[in-house]
């Protein structure tokens, strides 16, 4: 167990399975840990036999302590996570793309806008209109854009939006294996409370935790109360006597989840594909001859429908999430019940994930694979996925998780990242600034506090320039 690094494990797993071949084993304490480090081992076991291999360790700190027991992707698998996931699948789905289509449109056109404004800052303007776009639809308000730019609300004190922001990157730091050695070392959990020196750090963690969601629900209440709030999931999920049979903090985790569900992978990704257009501009200059040839020079925004006609922005996003996965070795997975899979016998309780930075960077897998390079997913000699298949979220890559796991906001995330790219690549050029050369392998993509590279955005053209103005001036203020 001491092999593993505390953090940015992808190097060291992809060395590893170098090394051990399409499966290794390691014994973290009492547990037996199973990396799967090709395509072919994850789809046969995690997609194929999902009913098996669909449940979850037990973290004593980051589940029950951290998360009451409450945090949907920390649950085992069971009727109380299937019920949840049944709540957060409604709302998310692919049926409901055109609830979350009008945000998407409006939150982009600000999104170019604060770019515009404050290239500097372009890592918050990420944050804002991801976030933004799920408070819309799950709270029936925007993030507003000076909220977003310098992360304060009244009074000057940290906006709710980075209060969840932190809470995220200290749940997902509590992840981290060995991070918390209760949820290693199962036999401290016995320890009476006074021994667990961990324990109020947990509670701390947790109360912080009720008092973002909860401030998020007290806000929506009163909007409700005095008639100010649209129609919205948070507002019918409250009314519906069925959600309160679920107690009222499994409810705030439930709306918490999907706050954090539909923000993170969406910004993150944003900021890779910025930093791939920054360090080459040979597939950005494809990509904009695309979006001029179909939108025009500087004459009109990118738009959802236009999407048949840009593959290769499709095929953008998609590299965008394949490209540098910052989920580095994949989400843990344990199987319930014995089984055998090409004579090796698993016990239940094995603990199984993908090995998602050694299977995105394999050489074996995608040709050349530390390139930002669109055109494999359009071209079956370069990759052998079907190009019909390059608007699927899910086809060719595990960036979303596998089986019966899978991110639930896949189709929010990736239509997110779409539309976010395509508008601005039409709209602005990226370089990287002298002295300042980033490192593609060691992006911290996931800190929300400050930018995780410097890089020089400008607008293409003045024309550009005004038209951003235009478009992205409609948008602020524009209510839900």
């Amino acid at each position: 167990m001491f092999q593993m690094p505390p953090y940015h494990q992808g190097p060291w797993a992809q060395q590893t399975a170098q090394k051990y071949g399409e499966m290794f084993t390691l014994r973290i304490a009492s547990t037996t840990w199973v990396f799967l480090n090709t395509p072919r081992v994850v789809s046969d076991l995690l997609e194929k036999r999902s009913a098996l291999y669909s449940s979850r360790p037990r973290f004593p700190y980051a589940s029950t302590l951290m998360s009451g027991d409450c945090r949907v992707v920390l649950q085992p698998y069971g009727a109380q996570w299937r019920a949840l996931r049944k709540i957060m699948h409604g709302i998310l789905n692919a049926k409901n793309g055109g609830t979350f289509a009008p945000f998407q449109d409006v939150e982009s056109k600000q999104l170019v806008l604060d770019v515009l404004r404050a290239p500097e800052m372009w890592w918050k303007a990420n944050q804002r209109f991801a976030n933004s776009v799920i408070m819309s639809v799950v709270f029936g308000k925007r993030v507003s854009g000076e909220e977003g730019r310098e992360g304060k609300g009244k009074g000057g004190e940290n906006s709710n939006v980075d209060r969840l922001f932190d809470t995220s990157q200290e749940f997902i730091a509590a992840l981290q294996p060995g991070a918390n050695l209760v949820d290693t070392f199962y036999f401290l959990d016995r320890l009476p409370k006074p021994l667990k020196w961990w324990t109020k750090r947990g509670e701390e963690a947790f109360r912080r935790l009720l008092d973002v969601y909860g401030a998020e629900v007290d806000d929506l209440r009163e909007r409700m109360g005095r008639g100010a709030c649209p129609p919205c999931f948070a507002s019918k999920f409250l009314e519906d006597p069925e959600s309160a049979k679920l107690g009222e903090t499994q409810r705030l985790f439930a709306l918490g989840s999907l706050m954090e569900a539909g923000s993170d992978t969406s910004r993150m990704t944003l900021s890779q594909i910025i930093a791939a257009a920054a360090t080459d501009r040979r597939w950005v200059k494809e990509a904009q001859g695309a979006l001029d040839r179909v939108c025009g020079f500087a004459a009109r925004l990118p738009e959802f429908s236009d999407r048949g006609q840009l593959p290769y922005l499709s095929a953008v996003a998609k590299e965008g999430f394949r490209w540098r996965p910052f989920a580095e070795i994949g989400m843990f997975h344990t199987l319930i019940k014995d089984d055998v899979y090409e004579g090796y016998h698993f016990p239940a309780g094995t603990v199984f994930t993908w090995n998602a930075w050694h299977i995105a960077l394999d050489p074996d897998e995608y040709p050349e694979p530390l390139r930002f390079w669109p055109e494999r997913w359009l071209d079956p000699n370069i990759q052998s996925v079907d190009p019909s298949k390059v608007e699927d979220p899910l086809a060719g890559h595990w960036s979303f998780g596998a089986g019966r796991r899978v991110c639930t906001g896949y189709h929010v995330g990736d239509s997110n990242v779409w539309i976010a790219a395509a508008r601005l690549l039409y709209c602005f050029d990226f370089e990287q600034v002298a002295g300042g050369e980033i490192d593609t392998l060691n992006m911290n993509v996931a800190e929300h506090r400050w930018a995780p590279f410097e890089v020089k955005i400008t607008a293409r053209s003045e024309a550009h320039r005004k038209l951003v103005e235009g478009c992205g001036g409609e948008a602020v203020g524009v209510a839900c």
